[in-house]
Order: structure tokens, then sequence, then C-alpha cells
């Protein structure tokens, strides 16, 4: 097994409370992060923008993902418009569809020829990755975001899909390939090993790091002695 520091897949933090992303973007391994409306408002964030621009202000130097959260295409592209104006470092997420399963293609293509720097989000089908790589300016820096944790949620293997899309992903060079929604640490080496770019891994994901590589004859230890140390503490008798 690998170990993090070996991995070629990029580890970007996701999540939206700024002490926890704070904590993330100063370790080296993380190479970027993203945060999202449902995460935000998980943590009680009320002002998108006055969040966004603290953010901003402490972390200029790695990739950071800020989503429009219109419904209506003309709309999502003044916010887009103006998210991208925060800084350089700015990556705009657009989901896919709207919630009228309206795709998001033409709006994307406006916004690529405009040398916005898109992170489309939400894809879970290989004819979705195919369109938006379609739309996208090759030679402008973006992402593509495949739920692979939710496909996996279906009881699919997400792995022969996110495979496949690497290799769509190569007719656009500036583009790279966002395993999102991980499930659990393996993850990381899987997305790895299929050449995939960049996983999206959120704070309680990451925190298993410590145990990669981890003797297994130890860890069976370590479980045993958990549950007899609970055991006692709960006052159990029989």
């Amino acid at each position: 097994m690998n170990k993090i520091e070996d991995l070629k897949v990029k580890i970007f933090a996701d999540g939206a409370d700024k002490s926890g992303m704070l904590e993330m973007y100063a370790k080296p391994f993380i190479k970027g992060l993203t945060t999202n409306p449902t995460l935000m408002r998980k943590v009680g964030i009320t002002d998108y923008k006055a969040f966004a621009k603290e953010i901003l202000s402490e972390i200029k130097d790695k990739p950071l993902s800020f989503e429009v959260f219109s419904d209506d295409f003309n709309d999502m592209e003044r916010q887009a418009l103006e998210i991208a104006g925060w800084g350089e470092n700015v990556y705009v997420k657009i989901p896919v569809t709207n919630t009228k399963k309206e795709p998001c293609y033409t709006l994307v293509k406006k916004l690529a020829a405009k040398n916005v720097k898109l992170n489309v989000t939400a894809l879970m089908t290989l004819a979705q990755v195919g369109d938006v790589v379609a739309a996208l300016n090759p030679n402008v820096p973006s992402y593509v975001s495949v739920f692979a944790g939710r496909i996996a949620d279906t009881g699919r293997d997400p792995v022969p899909l996110m495979a496949r899309a690497v290799e769509l992903l190569k007719v656009a060079p500036a583009a790279e390939l966002i395993w999102a929604s991980p499930r659990e640490l393996l993850n990381i080496f899987q997305a790895d090993a299929i050449g995939c770019q960049v996983i999206t891994v959120t704070n309680d994901v990451l925190k298993k790091l410590s145990l990669v590589g981890f003797d297994l004859d130890e860890y069976s230890l370590d479980t045993v002695k958990m549950f007899y140390t609970d055991a006692i503490a709960a006052g159990f008798k029989l």
C-alpha cells in the first residue's frame, strides 16, 4: 500500500467549518478545498458572501471552490461571474442540472469562453461527463466532480465508471476529474489507482489517515480492547 505522501491523486478537504478548513489548509498534503451550500447550512452560515470572503482572506494559494445557488441559468451566470471575481484561486461550482433537470452545458460553455475556472458538480453518469467535457474550454483550468460515493450508495461499483471518466477527460488537458463524496479512506487509494487527479475528502475521513498501513493484528487487538473497556465502563453484568 502506498503512503499518503506517495500518492499522485490530490486530496482536497471538503467542509464549511472555518476552523476545520484552516486546519486542513495548513496541512501540506491538502492541495485544495471545496464547500457547498449544504455544508454551509449545517454549520449555521447565513451570509454566504461574508463567509467566502473571510475564508479567502486566509486561503490564497490553494484552489477553493464555491457553488452558485440559483436555479435559473441567467442568475447562475451572474452569481458565477461575481464568485469568480473573489480571487485567482477561486473555482465556481455549477450543478450539472438545475432542479428542473435542465442541463447546464450551455451555461458552462458561456462561462468557459469567459475563462471562468469551473467546478461542474453532482455528475453521476458517463453521458454527463462527456457533455460537460465537450462544453469546457480545454485550455482553462476546471474540475469535473463525479459523485462516486453516491453512485456506490446505489449498489453500483463506481471504480469502472470513474476509470472511464479519466479517459473522457483526456481531450480537455486543463480539466481534472474529482472523485467526490467518498465514503471511506480506501476511496483515496482507489482514485489514485485509476489515475483520478483529485478526491474531495471530509474531515471525518481525513482523521483516519493515521491508520494507513496500520498493523492489522494490532488493529484487531485495539478493537478487542475497545469492546472490553466499553463493557466495563457501562457496568454490564450477567
